[in-house]
């Protein structure tokens, strides 16, 4: 067991407690994905708040079903999980993007609509997933809130660097990871773990009595595309012009101003 995250989880549910009563605090060795874990408690009517951390995931989960593997001491993979009821959900990966990034370091940039970038490259993701709890529906029943993220810790492997930037004639190329050791040399999960997750529960807090506006200052500071050219999946090419009030991103076309959800497409620069 990594007595490294052990050792911070007491400072974290004492800062963490007062704010959500009955919050607890798991460190397990291996699992297949934490937020799989946690989403299988929300579906079976768990209601207690969570914060369920793993040395290893051999199933991690990413946006659009891709795949998270991480490995001890390499990366920090955990799942935070709570009852919400926000004024409306949209926007909720972007405000966990900015709370984490504004939690690990200055030089951390938001890729939307869920990616951390270091220095233009991949740094971790967010994973937000609902599940109902309760029986009616209606906009006032709460619901449970599972928040993934993956962060690489270690400095990237030059190999497997070389591997991804030799990327298959006429494929796109992959991104080559960055770790945050590059910028907060000796980091351990345990420390990094410590630093993101009593704010991280104080923001989701926050953005469900204020909404996506209280943090759309901070994704503007943040925002990777902004300014840049961007190829959608649909193959549409266009300009980045940050994001809406409810934190659709902004496209300049030629045909004109889109407004993407995250729902409807995979954005990489040019």
């Amino acid at each position: 067991m990594n007595t490294d995250l052990l050792a911070h989880s007491e400072a974290i549910w004492q800062a963490v407690e007062p704010l959500l009563p009955g919050f607890t605090v798991e460190v397990l060795p291996s699992i297949d994905s934490t937020n799989t874990e946690l989403m299988r408690r929300a579906r079976a009517g768990a209601l207690d708040p969570v914060l369920l951390v793993a040395e290893t995931q051999t199933a991690g989960r990413g946006r659009v079903g891709r795949s998270w593997h991480s490995r001890p001491g390499q990366s920090l993979t955990f799942s935070l999980a709570l009852p919400l009821t926000p004024r409306e959900w949209s926007g909720l990966s972007l405000a966990v993007g900015v709370s984490l990034a504004e939690s690990l370091h200055p030089d951390v940039r938001l890729k939307w609509p869920n990616d951390l970038w270091l220095d233009g490259r991949k740094l971790g993701g967010i994973l937000v997933e609902t599940a109902s709890l309760g029986h009616g529906g209606g906009a006032s029943m709460p619901r449970g809130v599972v928040i993934g993220a993956g962060i690489n810790l270690a400095r990237p492997d030059t190999q497997v660097v070389s591997a991804m930037a030799a990327a298959t004639p006429g494929a796109p190329a992959a991104m080559p990871p960055a770790g945050l050791a590059e910028v907060w040399m000796g980091v351990t999960a345990g420390e990094a773990l410590a630093r993101v997750a009593p704010a991280l529960v104080r923001d989701v807090l926050r953005f469900a009595e204020e909404g996506f506006g209280a943090f759309a200052p901070g994704f503007a500071r943040r925002d990777a595309l902004a300014g840049r050219p961007v190829r959608l999946s649909d193959g549409t090419e266009g300009t980045a012009r940050g994001v809406d009030e409810q934190g659709a991103l902004l496209i300049q076309t030629a045909a004109g101003m889109r407004a993407i959800t995250s729902a409807e497409v995979s954005v990489r620069p040019c």
